[in-house]
């Protein structure tokens, strides 16, 4: 889990420009609170932010907020450090400067902020989303209807010293296929194998799925889809031969399939994933339901390197299983089929090679084959295996879906190569299966697997639909785990929580709840499931599977709290997460008037070694960072009540326009009119000064807070400084006394620590003999034995003492020792005979000795020899009579 180190940096605060690209626009500050309204009223996905690089675009009402967060934080620094950022202090006189007059006082004398504004053309409402292409260079701008894309502008702007809008190149998607009169926009998304990035999907609530192929040659690439697919209609179809496309005309009228296929989101793999993943489009529908369109492809793609060999291995493979199995149903058959049938028309082709951009390889595109045909089967509903059973509408109802393909499986795609295949780590690790989380009103998350693996489906064609008839069993998704990320409190029938992918790992993401911002991770049982899965061992592996599924593994962990501000809070964007040399870990939301940044620590931190031995001479030492033993809270922003203008004059203006302009300028009569006008401005000065005195009491409360955690503060300060002073023995000391006086403390107080614990060591020592004394259980019979043999050994030792009747091998140890010294004494004589000197006489005496002469040479090592054995023989003994001696104590 990350580590949160700060909350809000300065940087981004107010009084600072970064604070700036997120406060509402001035043109609603007269209207602040119809402003704030609308952004909680929105229902659908909020995503209105969007990074590319250290870049950032903020959608604020109608326009787009352009900023590059590494210049704009330089700039903050640069400015402190020379004393104009410290203190801001607002005037409020008639030659009032503000914080906009600073920034263009800055823009007029040369330097840049770091920020421009984007207005694009054509926007009726309030900007909903901020989707950017894979290749980053289009971005899509979607409202509740109508979809914008806009070529971005190139990053120099940011640094120009200049504070005027831009307005980019841009199309609208659709003109007559997504306008305000049409069925609301669901998701929108940028195909993950389209060519160079710039194929895009969009899905409408009334289940119509569209693609487009984008080109900026081609104007009319904007205007009409080159596939739109009616979800209902291919969810009843029968044969490849129908038409499935969407109908133009809208149709007010109701119908079961409007309320069951209201789609709520949709989502696809990422573009490294194996499999069919990468082309399969899953989608939520809003009562809950789960369907999914494998292959939705544009007419022209690009797929990775690996991806058509590793799906031409895995037809083959299937179709040869199914060849031998004499059980296989008509309808596998026939999809096997199917699935050669679309793999031989590509290996068929010749790909196009396009060059990619700098650094990239070249690119690879594809038509799509058109046989079996171009619009799949509609595989779904799905069931949930072991699904929560619930009966409350919040945790039924979708609002959206996450999707993590399976890895890409390099082993099988590289048998009987030499080399291996070079590919990023984020590929080839992690579950051998797709992972599909769903994300209802009530903030519960569902963790489903899909075992079977989503494949490519087609209808059967027209001479084959009677004899195949329609698919009778549903597909199943295994829903793995349940993590719940709100409070039963926090839930609300307006909410729209949403998804967030993580940028250090695809098995983590965050959840963004207008209440809160809740990080989960999958990790710690993604890599430990695989291992069951993928091994070859089945022992226990049923067991060892259940404990991973019946445990609470995912991490999950709330990382902030959206403050009230009045009756409910202000909601929040998705969050959006990102990772910059310069920047750090960094995770970026906002509010309707301000942001919401958190600073985490760098994951990779944690697994750097450590180094034992010192740099050698001449390196710099790595940069010793202050040890973080406060824990960090968000900045207290008071309610933005305070700063919110009033109504009552603009009531009063919009009366002197209207047909009732006469009774503003004369005398207050007793009429129907008046007390309707007074009923108007009673209403509209109530509901604000119920919002300043509920912003009054949060204020009052955070002050009383506030006291209680200073009071905290204080105390563990003093906490800490007893024990700094505890350690140095600093109070003991006064200043006149010498420098080194602290070592000296130190040290005795090191040897204090050492005479107390060889004290309780002493102390442990006597308490354990006295309660071995104390100890009054009954030997056992081994015990026993062991006694007598000691008792035996005793009284054969010592002579003295009484005969006791011990076991057998007591005594043969005592004849062994008394046979070990009568042969000492032996060879002790023997030894004593041979070194003596033979004399005179007996020479003289006996002449046949002469003739017997024995070497010196071997005399000596004969004795040698002899003298070698005297000393192991002695060793023995000393060694057997020692230890009888401590068996005989020890009894």
């Amino acid at each position: 889990m990350p580590k949160i180190k700060a909350y809000t940096p300065a940087w981004l605060s107010s009084p600072s420009p970064g604070h700036q690209l997120f406060a509402p626009n001035p043109d609603d500050s007269g209207n602040g609170p119809s402003y704030a309204s609308r952004a909680a009223s929105t229902t659908g996905p909020r995503r209105t932010i969007a990074i590319k690089g250290s870049e950032v675009f903020i959608a604020v009402g109608k326009e787009i907020r352009w900023a590059d967060l590494i210049y704009l934080k330089e700039r903050w620094q640069e400015k402190t450090a020379q004393g104009r950022g410290g203190v801001h202090i607002k005037r409020e006189d008639a030659d009032g400067v503000d914080d906009a007059d600073v920034i263009r006082d800055s823009v007029e004398s040369g330097c840049a902020e770091g920020f421009r504004t984007i207005k694009p053309a054509a926007i009726g409402s309030d900007i909903q989303q901020l989707i950017i292409s894979p290749r980053t260079n289009f971005m899509a701008v979607v409202t509740a209807h109508t979809v914008r894309v806009i070529l971005l502008p190139d990053p120099s702007h940011l640094t120009a010293p200049s504070l005027d809008v831009i307005k980019p190149k841009s199309w609208s998607l659709g003109p007559a296929t997504h306008a305000n009169d049409r069925s609301p926009i669901a998701s929108v998304l940028w195909h993950p194998l389209g060519v160079n990035g710039s194929a895009l999907v969009t899905i409408t609530k009334d289940a119509v799925v569209r693609v487009w192929e984008l080109t900026q040659k081609d104007r009319w690439s904007f205007d009409t889809p080159t596939l739109a697919i009616d979800l209902k209609k291919l969810a009843d179809g029968t044969s490849l031969d129908q038409n499935f496309a969407a109908n133009d005309l809208v149709s007010k009228g109701f119908s079961p399939d409007s309320f069951e296929m209201e789609v709520a989101a949709a989502a696809f793999a990422a573009r490294g994933s194996g499999g069919w993943s990468s082309m399969t489009l899953w989608i939520a529908m809003g009562g809950g339901d789960i369907y999914a369109l494998c292959p939705l492809l544009p007419s022209q793609w690009a797929p990775p390197p690996t991806l058509i060999p590793s799906l031409s291995i895995s037809v083959v493979s299937n179709l040869a299983a199914m060849e031998d199995d004499p059980d296989v149903s008509e309808q596998a058959k026939l999809l096997a089929q199917q699935q050669l049938d679309w793999m031989s028309d590509l290996d068929n082709q010749e790909p196009r090679i396009v060059d990619g951009p700098f650094g990239e390889p070249p690119t690879e595109i594809y038509t799509r084959p058109a046989r079996p045909g171009i619009v799949p089967r509609l595989q779904g509903p799905f069931d949930l295996d072991l699904g929560p059973e619930s009966e409350d509408d919040l945790d039924l109802r979708l609002t959206d879906i996450h999707v993590i393909g399976e890895k890409l499986d390099t082993d099988e795609l590289m048998i009987g190569e030499d080399e291996g295949l070079e590919m990023e780590d984020t590929e080839v690790e992690g579950l051998s299966l797709s992972i599909i989380c769903l994300l209802s009103s009530s903030g519960r998350v569902q963790v489903c697997i899909d075992v079977d693996g989503t494949q490519a489906q087609w209808l059967p064609p027209r001479n084959k639909s009677k004899a195949i008839g329609r698919l009778t069993n549903s597909p199943n998704l295994l829903t793995f785990s349940t993590l719940d990320t709100l409070d039963a409190l926090e839930m609300t029938e307006d909410a729209w929580p949403v998804f967030s992918s993580d940028v250090t790992s695809r098995y983590s993401f965050y959840v963004t709840h207008s209440s809160s911002i809740t990080y989960v991770s999958l990790a710690p049982w993604v890599f430990r499931l695989e291992s069951e899965l993928g091994g070859d061992s089945e022992a226990g592996s049923d067991f060892r599977i259940g404990l991973l599924v019946n445990g609470q593994v995912s991490t999950r962990e709330r990382l902030y709290n959206n403050p009230a501000q009045g009756d409910a809070p202000l909601p929040l964007s998705a969050a959006v997460a990102t990772r910059d040399p310069d920047l750090g870990y960094f995770l970026l939301s906002a509010t309707p008037f301000e942001p919401v940044a958190l600073v985490f620590d760098a994951p990779d931190d944690d697994f750097l070694p450590v180094q034992s031995t010192p740099p050698p001479l001449g390196q710099e030492l790595p940069e010793v960072r202050p040890l973080a033993i406060f824990e960090p809270r968000p900045v207290y922003q008071p309610s933005h009540a305070f700063d919110e203008g009033s109504v009552l004059p603009r009531f009063i203006e919009r009366l002197r326009t209207s047909r009732h302009k006469t009774v503003v300028n004369q005398e207050i009569r007793l009429s129907p009119l008046t007390l309707q006008l007074f009923t108007e401005a009673h209403q509209i000065l109530s509901d604000e000064t119920h919002r300043l005195g509920v912003a009054a009491s949060e204020v009052f409360l955070r002050c009383a807070k506030l006291q209680e955690e200073l009071k905290q503060q204080i105390t563990k300060a003093n906490e800490v400084k007893a024990r700094v002073e505890a350690i140095t023995y600093d109070d003991h000391f006064e200043e006149s006394e010498e420098t080194g006086s602290g070592n000296a403390a130190i040290e005795k107080r090191l040897q204090s620590a050492r005479e107390k614990g060889e004290a309780l060591s002493r102390r442990l020592e006597k308490m354990r003999k006295t309660i071995n004394k104390a100890t009054n259980r009954e030997l056992s019979r081994k015990e026993q034995d062991w006694v007598k043999e000691v008792k035996a050994l005793d009284a054969a030792i010592d002579d003295s003492a009484a005969p006791v009747d011990g076991p057998s091998r007591a005594k043969q140890w005592m004849d062994r020792y008394r046979k070990i010294s009568e042969l000492k004494g032996e060879l002790k004589e023997q030894a004593q005979a041979l070194d003596a000197p033979a004399s005179e006489e007996e020479n003289h005496s006996n002449p046949a000795k002469d003739d017997l002469r024995i070497p010196s040479e071997l005399r000596r090592s004969k004795i040698g020899q002899v003298k070698s054995l005297l000393e192991r023989e002695t060793a023995l003994v000393e060694a057997v009579k020692s230890r009888l001696e401590r068996l005989a104590v020890a009894g």
